[in-house]
């Protein structure tokens, strides 16, 4: 399923951050980066509460902000894109 992982972070200070940058690396072991805090996961339901629960371990929940979107198995005719980045096809090789 694809999921959109979006995120705020308080970064007013070192340890905002600090939760900042793990947030980031957290979600980039399970997706691509589309926006500065906007990433989309293509996970099964077990990696999506792993990935939930390691995020809500991170983040401060007094002062950040963390959101899913579960777009489901279907998300092609759901996500439309403009613009100039290249979309993003979460099934296709990643060439890097």
């Amino acid at each position: 399923m694809l999921v959109v992982i979006t995120y705020d972070v308080n970064t007013e200070d070192a340890a905002g951050r600090r939760r900042l940058r793990q947030i980031a690396k957290q979600c980039v072991n399970y997706g691509q980066r589309v926006q500065c805090s906007v990433f989309e996961c293509l996970v099964d339901a077990a990696q999506c509460r792993l990935l939930q629960a390691r995020l809500c371990s991170i983040m401060d929940a007094q002062r950040d902000s963390l959101r899913f979107y579960y777009l489901g198995d279907h998300y092609e005719k759901r996500i439309e894109h403009f613009g100039v980045k290249d979309t993003y096809h979460p099934e296709e090789p990643l060439i890097i």
